[in-house]
């Protein structure tokens, strides 16, 4: 009898990237190399064996039919969707041909979530930019960068973590935060709730996070700012103020208050639609059920066109209660917050870029350098462009201009589809090395597929061209290892190798970790202090105190605010927009935009209509949810879909000498994803 070959357990995390939820993941390998099973890893500190759909729907991904496993040319035009196989090295020859043929400012590398699962590819396609002296755009401006732009002016850019939050805090203020971005975050929550904490949320809708929360208050799209301004207005007026901490630890804070005296709630009332009274009473609690935690939304709620006066407002309620630096206050766990402890190593050769003509990363200018024709050749990795970037239709459009576009990846998407000429096949997380990091902790992800068909890592191919493109110290590490060593090396004093990893079963705690930022008083701005009143800001062209503006409602007949999110079902367009993979695909088999009953009654909308989202740039299909659970005249649907930001503005949020001048970490590039719209029934394709 012939032995049964035996099935091995691979532990590795989660390649959805849906940061901070990065969850464990123990896999389940077969002899001959194939996926047979994935579950979460009850292990594993930061998700204690919770993988969500997305994450359970990875299975279907490494063996996967529609996966790219060769490299293909375009065959006929743009658009037409058709191709033929070609060898790696024609693949390369012509990419090598078409940048040699221009200069290399005029050779752009844009890259997306989908570019960087396994964690440690991103350091190298910026080194490969800088030292080869092209664009290269840091993707944050698309993500959660505007809201961290915001925070850092204040100077709080660091985040309590999860865990101090279920064991220290009173009270937890949801602030747009919603749980399918961060669905780790939600068993802390309920720990938080079981012990005796209040639980708030705030949106535009309800939320999934809404089931964890004693109160849910919708305000108006885009007037967070003033609910923040409003809070503040209380909490000075009513003498809740920290006085030793503003005295000892902030600038400003005169100038500050006597601005807040026309920031009353009954303003605010008008703004946001949440009632005077419910504002004082949300002020009054967070500034003395101490120790108050708010969890700020990583990216949603500031997509809109004056997105960074959120978190610029919202930053100084922790510093006017004294909350910083305090176990269960400041600033709960968000998507991309900097944690306390060593950080990786920082190989993107940032100082050694040569002078050039580089354009900021700022999606307006982007868009203008593609459309003013100053673009020859266009790498992309990992993205879906025609449905990441705002006002996608221009970008279609303009991208004729670009001679040649480049996507690597492991599913076609709407870009690969209609406006790339060559596709280069990407492996996936099993089958590379990688890092993912937490804010408390690191994790191996070890190899353990071979790549399928032709597929090869991103690492490889960025070599290949740096090696046919001469480009110098792009990689003097000898292998992939060493070079994941030396992003390692500032952890424990270097002493976290890959090596060291396995022995620790792929689970090691960040050095120096804190759960608790800014015990010290330090914080991230020229004074040291939290700003309310900032030069710095002044400097950048912005106002030196916390604002908010109006959203605009003149000069168009539309009447519905649109507006767009998360959920747990997919994750921005990853995988095709999860059409890719059937688990994702039968969950949400179709767009669905939420509408209140009474703007559906005033269309003639029933729930499960087929509809039509339009305004001067673009349209829209999608089913209607007819809901409560989204005020009159907001429009909703989930980010990532086809056509979607055809609706959106591409209007700069920011000038590109403000975008770039704060941090080099948080660029404030994003262009405005709000859009006013109408909606109108249609009949259902046939």
């Amino acid at each position: 009898m012939i032995p049964a070959m035996a099935t091995r357990t691979v532990r590795t995390m989660c390649p959805m990237n849906c940061h901070p939820t990065f969850c464990g993941m123990l896999v389940d390998v077969s002899a001959e190399g194939r996926v047979l099973g994935v579950k979460g890893d009850p292990d594993n500190p930061d998700s204690r064996g919770f993988l969500c759909i997305r994450g359970r729907a990875a299975v279907e991904i490494p063996h996967n039919g529609l996966r790219l496993t060769r490299p293909l040319v375009r065959d006929g035009r743009r658009g037409e969707d058709r191709w033929r196989p070609v060898s790696w090295e024609d693949a390369i020859d012509r990419i090598v041909s078409a940048i040699g043929a221009t200069t290399r400012e005029r050779v752009g590398f844009w890259f997306g979530h989908g570019a960087h699962v396994t964690g440690i590819n991103r350091p190298l396609i910026m080194r490969f930019g800088h030292l080869g002296g092209m664009q290269v755009w840091n993707p944050a401006i698309v993500c959660w960068a505007m809201g961290a732009y915001g925070l850092g002016i204040t100077g709080v850019i660091e985040a309590n973590t999860k865990e101090d939050m279920a064991e220290h805090s009173r009270l937890v203020i949801l602030w747009g935060a919603n749980l399918a971005s961060q669905p780790t975050t939600a068993p802390h929550l309920v720990e938080a709730r079981r012990r005796g904490a209040r639980v708030v949320l705030i949106d535009v809708r309800r939320t999934e996070a809404s089931r964890h929360a004693d109160e849910t208050w919708l305000i108006r799209p885009g007037t967070d700012a003033a609910l923040a301004l409003a809070m503040a207005h209380v909490i000075v007026g009513d003498g809740l103020v920290d006085r030793d901490f503003v005295a000892q630890r902030t600038v400003g804070y005169d100038a500050y208050a006597a601005h807040l005296k026309a920031f009353t709630p009954e303003w605010a009332e008008r703004e946001t639609g949440l009632s005077a009274e419910t504002i004082r009473g949300l002020a009054r609690a967070y500034a003395t059920q101490r120790p108050a935690m708010i969890v700020v939304g990583g990216a949603s709620m500031y997509k809109h066109r004056h997105g960074w006066e959120p978190g610029r407002a919202i930053a100084t309620l922790p510093a006017l209660t004294g909350q910083l630096g305090l176990a269960g206050g400041g600033l709960g766990p968000r998507h991309r917050s900097f944690p306390t402890g060593d950080h990786l190593a920082d190989l993107t050769a940032a100082d050694r870029r040569p002078a050039g003509r580089w354009v900021p990363s700022h999606m307006p200018s982007i868009a203008r350098l593609i459309e003013d024709g100053s673009l020859d050749v266009l790498l992309t990795a990992g993205t879906d462009m025609l449905n990441s970037f705002s006002d996608t239709a221009a970008i279609e459009r303009d991208l004729a201009r670009v001679g040649l576009i480049v996507a690597y990846d492991i599913f076609a998407n709407d870009t690969t589809r209609r406006v790339a000429d060559i596709v280069l096949p990407g492996t996936v997380w099993l089958e590379d090395i990688g890092i993912k990091e937490t804010a408390t902790h690191l994790y191996l992800m070890d190899k353990a597929l071979e790549p399928a068909g032709e597929t090869r890592p991103l690492i490889a191919v960025l070599r290949e061209l740096a090696g046919h493109l001469a480009i110098e110290d792009f990689f003097p590490w000898r292998s992939v290892e060493d070079y994941v060593d030396a992003l390692l090396a500032p952890q424990q004093a270097g002493a976290l190798t890959v090596e060291k990893f396995r022995e620790l079963g792929g689970i090691a705690e960040r050095s120096r970790l804190d759960h608790v930022p800014y015990r010290e008083g330090r914080f991230a701005t020229p004074s040291g202090k939290i700003e309310f009143q900032s030069d710095r800001a002044v400097a950048l062209g912005l106002p030196a105190l916390p604002s908010y503006t109006r959203p605009a409602t003149s000069g168009t007949p539309l009447s519905l605010e649109f507006r767009q999110g998360r959920a747990l079902t997919a994750f921005h367009a990853f995988y095709d927009n999860g059409r890719a993979l059937p688990m994702l695909a039968r969950a949400e088999p179709h767009a669905e935009v939420w509408i209140h009953p009474a703007d559906a009654g005033a269309r003639g909308i029933a729930a499960g209509a087929h509809v039509e989202l339009t305004n001067a740039r673009g349209r829209f299909e999608a089913v209607a949810r007819v809901t409560e659970d989204i005020l009159p005249g907001v429009v909703w649907a989930r980010d990532g879909w086809p056509g979607l930001n055809t609706l959106t503005s591409g209007e700069a949020c920011l000038t590109p000498e403000a975008s770039d001048g704060l941090d080099p970490r948080i660029p404030g590039g994003q262009s405005a994803y709000d859009a006013r719209v109408e909606v109108r029934p249609l009949p259902w394709p046939r």
